[in-house]
């Protein structure tokens, strides 16, 4: 049990009733930093030598962090020391508990898109508060928070402005938030601002067992659309089918524009929701039917290439879009509307979140790899 506390380090004794001394270690990573006499179960003495004490507020002072110094493969990505941030007067010092692992880390990491080196990956998160600047009210130490923010959060702690904190509802693990938030929200705005479903509509969702697609079926159902999406396996097929999928099609055994379009007796769908990019998009807007809505949200295989308007004219006046989530957040008041509605389904269990799997830091280059490998059948976390 704790016989010292402070907010840097913590001391543990063994319980004994002996009379000996016993060591003092600290509880996060087990370093002895001294020993306490015990007599007869009670403490009697204390000796800590001043070099474990000032170790072990250093250690605090420093966090591991994913950082790159130059684009490229995983490679570049290494686990490194740096200090714990500072909060400013209108921040707040998070301790990480879980990360996401999106693909937009890795557009960051190759260089697709362009970010000032060195830098800390990482954009969503969620975790405790530990610190707050002098300028902020709405938050205190041990709130449990969720952030989506332009990088750093590959990394023990991460500071944030207070504007980009929403706090987690009691029902939600800090877990499931960081699984849900990021594309969580994704697909939230997907369904209900880029295009916004109706009930009766039909719509295409491809890779229906990741992370956004299995969400953005589930917010589809709940708004009432006929979802067709794609997979690449039998036993992802069985996941989007328990997710409310009215119709799977395994994209590597039959050409998914044709089977869209014998699904919808040839009328093709009200809108696309293609994450896929590159190997999709064309056959993507073959599916789209007229005054129908293409909505290209990401670039999971390559990014698309310039597209001729006149392509859109001859498919039946269709709308294309290429939008960014950070664009549906542009205020608080939007982040906390599109949050409140997306946590709220979570609480109810008309969403159900999927982790599909855990990494430390130390392991970022296989999460990566296993990210971008399309065998995910549900959000990639890193955990500190």
């Amino acid at each position: 049990r704790p016989f010292v506390r402070s907010s840097t380090f913590r001391l543990f004794a063994a319980v004994g009733s002996s009379r000996r001394w016993v060591s003092v270690r600290r509880r996060a990573s087990g370093v002895c930093l001294g020993s306490i006499w015990r007599s007869g179960g009670v403490e009697c003495g204390v000796k800590v030598s001043r070099r474990s004490v000032t170790c072990a507020a250093r250690a605090e002072s420093e966090m591991k962090a994913v950082r790159i110094e130059e684009n490229g493969g995983v490679d570049v990505m290494n686990v490194v020391d740096l200090p714990v941030p500072e909060v400013g007067q209108d921040e707040l010092l998070v301790k990480i508990v879980a990360g996401g692992v999106n693909f937009v880390d890795t557009y960051h990491r190759s260089g697709l898109y362009a970010v000032k080196l060195p830098f800390v990956l990482g954009k969503e998160a969620a975790g405790t508060v530990v610190k707050t600047g002098s300028g902020v009210e709405e938050f205190k130490e041990d709130d449990r928070v969720v952030f989506f923010i332009g990088g750093g959060c590959y990394a023990e702690y991460v500071c944030i402005d207070k504007s980009q904190a929403v706090r987690v509802p009691e029902k939600v693990s800090l877990k499931d938030a960081a699984a849900a938030y990021l594309q969580g929200l994704t697909a939230h705005y997907l369904a209900t601002g880029s295009y916004k479903i109706s009930k009766g509509d039909t719509v295409l969702v491809h890779a229906g067992a990741g992370g956004t697609g299995g969400i953005l079926i589930q917010i589809a159902k709940i708004l009432g659309a006929n979802v067709i999406t794609t997979v690449g396996t039998a036993d992802k097929a069985e996941i989007v089918k328990k997710l409310g999928a009215d119709h799977v099609i395994l994209y590597k055994e039959q050409n998914f524009h044709e089977a869209v379009m014998k699904l919808t007796d040839g009328k093709g769908v009200h809108c696309v929701y293609d994450g896929v990019g590159a190997a999709t998009w064309e056959d993507s807007l073959k599916c789209v039917q007229m005054l129908g809505t293409l909505v290209l949200f990401g670039n999971a295989s390559g990014a698309v290439p310039p597209i001729n308007p006149l392509r859109l004219t001859k498919q039946g006046s269709v709308t294309l879009i290429r939008p960014s989530l950070a664009h549906y957040i542009a205020t608080s008041e939007a982040l906390q509307k599109r949050t409140s509605e997306l946590f709220g389904w979570i609480e109810d269990g008309s969403v159900v979140i999927r982790i599909g799997r855990e990494f430390p830091l130390a392991e970022v280059r296989d999460a990566h790899n296993y990210l971008t490998s399309r065998q995910s059948t549900g959000k990639i976390l890193l955990v500190p």
